[in-house]
């Protein structure tokens, strides 16, 4: 069954140019697609005329009759005096409605009318099955997912800020179980946690979705497959965000070996109907007519256009040379505001060439810690200090501009010191072309803000790079360019993300705060997910009384299949797990004994790296020993089994 069905759909906003020009595709019941294209193409246009906002100027794009659609991107105006507990309990209208009549309907059953007594079953039945007698349990589920707490939900909503809204919107959508979900960049309000709690409820979701994201991360843990809008028509990619890469490129290949193909056929035929041509001036009728015909058949060549890559970026940062190992030292830091500590007790050293992502939840204090080094802020304890030779160079979360009366060219005039003509190369290698160098900076959007702040700090001699959320607000190509600038760069590295596929690319080092803490963990954010989860084995583990590296409580259990038996039987292999109990104990000694090394070398540099490497070592031998651990408890547990 079609859920979502676009037909030859054309919509323009200027006279002669159309922003959708014959768009077509569909979505069947169930899927999850991911809508991509450049910022402009038209996707939020789309959804607009899927919701009835507005009217196409040709063709029809239209959901399944019957069906509740849900739109993240529009936040419904609610009274005055509503909370946020009011609004989240709209979703759960049709259940008072159903509940109100079974009451009225409960006091009429004295009257032994058959009609009431069926219509109540049915409704009772219905009900339940909609989860009447769970609103509560769910509607608390949904909440600490989306990290909306009881002091938020006892708000007004017209209080909160417009990522708050988005995110209780969200929580009310889902509440209300549409079968249709549009969502126009549900992760940008998100922190990590929220983010990974709605790919797990989207995995598990039965309706259809159709998403818009930059969140490339998202895109690939949650979509099947990917329709693109280029140039006001649909390009389908029957994978995720990583397939739809890889596929373009393939195609892109494809047709410019095609057109290459062409090209060369063409030459070919124009250069022998020139000699033709030469020939005939000559007195030869016969070759003249060869040669006009064979012009002929070129002007009937289907030949393909050449394809177009987008743009990429041709400038990087001007880097400053780093003298000495020292770029930052951080000692028993804390902050707090009013009474409140947001963070304490930290200590943190950086080294020549690191790259960091810096995590943590919404409101844990990350763009305050950011403050800190730049600082805007004393700290209520403690002391950071920068090596002598580091130089910061600092782009924003919100970008801002001294003269935003400025346009784009003037700006960089005065910031840069630069020439008109390298003014506007600097800009068009940022998609800055034509009358757009010439707006005013602050009739930009946040995007394009961002993108001119790029331009200026590429100019400048830095080796200590701070990006706060580098790519909020970039499309996916914007997002190619600072990827691309961000890779070349050599110097260190410290950025603020909730862009997993930007922290994946990028991070070699971990601070993750929570709790009022920085945990420091040395490694890929690949190597940080495996550490947390082994973490809330161990947590789950240690609650239910087993050893720390057992297997996972719930976890699939072995099939029943007649296997050889082990040489030694049942005795000989308790022994070997005693051992392999004895060999993991013995190594967790070791790594409590390298943690009080490191204190004890905290001073020195080159001593405490080689405590790291030890402990990054020791933590893979630990790994493989919890594996062969966990193999011969299970084969135990299974042969003492009847």
């Amino acid at each position: 069954m079609i859920d979502i069905q676009v037909t030859d759909l054309s919509i323009g906003f200027e006279v002669g140019k159309k922003i959708l020009d014959g768009l077509s595709f569909q979505v069947d019941q169930g899927e999850r697609v991911g809508l991509l294209g450049r910022n402009g193409a038209g996707k939020t246009t789309l959804f607009k005329i899927l919701t009835g906002e507005l009217l196409p100027d040709e063709g029809e794009a239209r959901t399944a009759p019957g069906k509740g659609v849900g739109l993240i991107s529009q936040i419904p105006v609610y009274p005055p005096e509503y909370t946020v507990e009011d609004v989240l309990n709209t979703a759960f209208d049709h259940l008072r409605a159903m509940e109100k009549e079974m009451e009225e309907l409960a006091g009429k059953m004295g009257e032994g009318d058959k009609a009431t007594l069926a219509r109540y079953d049915t409704l009772a039945a219905l009900f339940e099955r909609q989860g009447g007698y769970e609103t509560e349990t769910n509607l608390n589920k949904v909440c600490n997912g989306l990290d909306i707490p009881p002091t938020m939900r006892s708000q007004l909503f017209s209080e909160l800020s417009g990522g708050e809204k988005t995110r209780v919107n969200l929580a009310r959508l889902i509440l209300r179980e549409t079968e249709i979900l549009l969502l126009d960049e549900p992760t940008n309000h998100l922190d990590l946690h929220a983010t990974e709690w709605l790919e797990e409820y989207l995995s598990r979701y039965k309706g259809t979705v159709l998403a818009i994201s930059h969140d490339r991360w998202f895109l690939d843990k949650v979509v099947q497959r990917c329709v693109e809008i280029h140039d006001g028509k649909a390009e389908l990619y029957s994978g995720n965000y990583s397939f739809y890469v890889e596929e373009k490129e393939r195609r892109y290949l494809e047709k410019l070996k095609q057109y290459e193909k062409e090209q060369a056929k063409i030459e070919q035929l124009q250069e022998a109907a020139d000699k033709m041509r030469l020939w005939a001036f000559m007195g030869n009728d016969k070759l003249y007519k060869r040669a006009i015909n064979m012009e002929r058949r070129m002007e009937r060549m289907q030949t393909t256009d050449r394809p177009t890559k987008e743009r990429k970026l041709t400038m990087g940062f001007g880097e400053k040379e780093f003298r000495g190992d020292e770029v930052l030292t951080v000692k028993d830091l804390g902050m707090g505001f009013e009474g409140r500590a947001l963070f304490s007790g930290v200590d943190l050293e950086v080294a020549g060439g690191e790259r960091i992502a810096l995590l943590g939840d919404n409101g844990t204090g990350k763009s305050t810690f950011v403050k800190l080094l730049l600082g805007e802020l004393e700290p209520t304890q403690g002391k950071l200090r920068f090596g002598p030779t580091v130089r910061i160079g600092y782009l924003p979360q919100l970008v801002t501009f001294d003269h935003p009366e400025r346009n784009l060219v003037d700006t960089l005039l005065w910031d840069l010191n630069c020439t008109p003509q390298e003014a506007r190369d600097t800009l068009a290698a940022f998609n800055f072309r034509g009358e757009d160098v010439f707006k005013e900076v602050g009739d930009l959007s946040g995007g394009e803000r961002s993108r001119l702040k790029l331009c200026e700090l590429m100019h400048q001699k830095i080796n200590l790079l701070i990006l706060d959320e580098p790519t909020n607000h970039l499309d996916v190509d914007s997002r190619d360019w600072i990827e691309e600038a961000v890779r070349a760069y050599e110097g260190n590295l410290l950025f603020v993300s909730h862009d997993r596929y930007f922290i994946n690319e990028f991070a070699q080092r971990v601070w993750m705060l929570e709790d009022r803490h920085i945990t420091d963990f040395r490694g890929t954010y690949q190597d940080f997910l495996d550490f947390q989860e082994r973490k809330k084995v161990y947590a789950r583990n240690a609650a239910a009384g087993r050893p720390v590296g057992a297997a996972p409580l719930g976890g699939p259990s072995p099939e029943k299949k007649d296997k050889p038996k082990r040489p030694g039987g049942t005795k000989e292999l308790e022994k070997q797990v005693a051992a392999a109990e004895r060999a993991v104990a013995k190594a967790e000694e070791k790594q409590y004994e390298l943690t009080l090394r490191a204190d004890e070398v905290s001073d020195n540099y080159l001593e405490l790296q080689k405590v790291y490497e030890q402990q990054r070592e020791l933590e893979e031998e630990i790994a493989h020993l919890y594996t062969a651990w966990e193999k011969l408890a299970a084969e135990l547990e299974e042969m003492k089994q009847p």
